[in-house]
This record gives structure tokens, C-alpha cells and sequence, in this order.
């Protein structure tokens, strides 16, 4: 990662976070778009952190990016831990949101992909009726091959400035790397199940689920599958403590 990546970073468990709130995000991701930047966001969760200390090629997937948002209160009492605040958690969906507002008031070309037809379909029709100055430059489920070459040509050749990748993670960011290796321009951001909620099929966690930051607890009810996924939690705050014994040591 370069120098002008490195400033303003939160280093947690080797993952570099960048300490903006969610208006600043938006601020520099919208002056990006404007000088027809390549950029690579990517919006990491506890869970996601974990992933890539277990995977050291996603872990540099994750390096390769040009900002990580902190998405999950995981995050933010981690900082705290270590005595490097983070402003404030930024959720992957808010920034998504933010996004889809930008594109709406400037007339620019969003791409959506990922997610099964039925889903996709709801979604844009949504999308169409809250965001209708924003340009669909296309949308396509996320059921084939993300290997293939073609795919990446259609999407560049539509010229986006936004492409939202539902995914689900590690797919969604090794499928971005690929394509802004070949794309012109334009910011691309893994959404995981947020095409969900865009399309009205799950509900957001209530509000004050939110402002407690319990969701995780929320979906757990609403999935119990997600139970195995939720064990990467007390493993990461064992590593977060672990962190933080040996910069006290320094």
C-alpha cells in the first residue's frame, strides 16, 4: 500500500480502517467519482477481519484497497481498546444509500450485480422509484462463473460509475479487484445480502436495534443459521486484547 493510502488508517489486526465519518466517505468517494478514479471500497465487519487472518491472500486482496470503511460496532470498541478511536462506524448499507443519493443528484450510471433474478428485479424496480434520476447502466444476478472474462467486458462497457457487488465476501472483492484492473473508471464496493433489503424481501433491523448496535443479535433471531458465522466474534476479541497486550508491551 502506498503512502497517500497509509494516512489518516486504523490499524486493527492488520487491517487498515480509515477514520472518516460516513459524510466524509461520501465526500471523498463523490470527488473520486468526479475525477473518474478507479477506487475499490470495501466495508469490513469483525467477521470479515477474521476471514483474512485465516486467508492470507484475501488478507492482501484486502491491502490492495483504496478505503475500508469500519462496518460493524466491532470495529469501533476495538479501536477504543487500542487507544486508536475510530470516529465512527460506517455501515456498509448507509454508505450503499449514500451512494445511490450521490448517483441520484448527479444523473450518474450505477451497475447492480449479484443476487438471484427474482431479488435483482425487485431491487431495481425500488431503485427506479426512489432514486429515478440515477442511470441503471445495467444489472445482472450473480449466478455464473465470476472467472469469466466476458462478464467483466459487459459491465466495463456500460460504462458505470458505481458497481454495486452482491456477492457476499470473499467473492465480491476478489471479483472487484478483476474488474477495475480492466475498468476505466468508477467505484466499486462488495454490498453482501444488502440487495435484500433494497428489494423489500428483509427488513432492516429496527431502529432501536440499531442505536443499541445489536443487530448481530437481530439476525441471529431472524437466521439461526447465521450461528457459525457469529463464532468469529469472541475469536476476534480475543485477537483485539492479544493486539493490544503487545503494543502495551512496546
Amino acid at each position: 500500500m502506498d503512502g497517500h493510502k497509509m494516512q489518516n488508517k486504523i490499524m486493527i489486526l492488520g487491517i487498515p480502517f480509515d477514520n472518516m465519518t460516513r459524510k466524509e466517505f461520501l465526500k471523498k468517494l463523490y470527488t473520486r467519482m468526479e475525477n473518474n478514479e478507479k477506487t475499490f471500497l470495501v466495508t469490513a465487519n469483525p467477521e470479515i477481519v477474521m476471514y483474512a487472518i485465516e486467508n492470507p491472500s484475501y488478507n492482501h486482496l484486502l491491502l490492495e484497497a483504496d478505503y475500508i470503511a469500519p462496518d460493524g460496532i466491532g470495529i469501533v470498541r476495538a479501536s477504543k481498546k487500542l487507544e486508536t478511536p475510530i470516529k465512527e462506524r460506517v455501515p456498509g448499507f448507509e454508505l450503499m444509500l449514500g451512494l445511490l443519493e450521490i448517483a441520484n443528484i448527479n444523473r450518474k450510471r450505477v451497475y447492480f450485480i449479484g443476487a438471484q433474478d427474482e431479488i435483482l428485479d425487485l431491487t431495481i424496480k425500488n431503485v427506479k422509484e426512489k432514486w429515478p434520476d440515477l442511470v441503471i447502466a445495467g444489472h445482472h444476478h450473480g449466478y455464473f462463473d465470476h472467472e469469466d472474462p466476458d462478464m467483466i467486458e459487459m459491465v466495463r462497457k456500460t460504462e458505470p460509475d458505481i458497481v454495486l457487488v452482491a456477492f457476499g465476501f470473499p467473492r465480491q472483492e476478489k471479483w472487484i479487484k478483476t474488474y477495475l484492473s480492466k475498468a476505466d473508471k468508477g467505484i466499486a464496493v462488495g454490498v453482501g445480502g444488502s440487495f435484500d433489503v433494497l428489494s423489500g424481501k428483509t427488513k432492516r433491523a429496527p431502529f432501536l436495534v440499531q442505536r443499541f448496535h445489536v443487530e448481530w443479535l437481530y439476525r441471529l433471531i431472524k437466521q439461526p443459521s447465521r450461528y457459525k458465522r457469529m463464532l468469529a466474534l469472541p475469536y476476534f476479541i480475543k485477537e483485539v486484547r492479544k493486539q493490544h497486550k503487545r503494543e502495551e508491551s512496546l
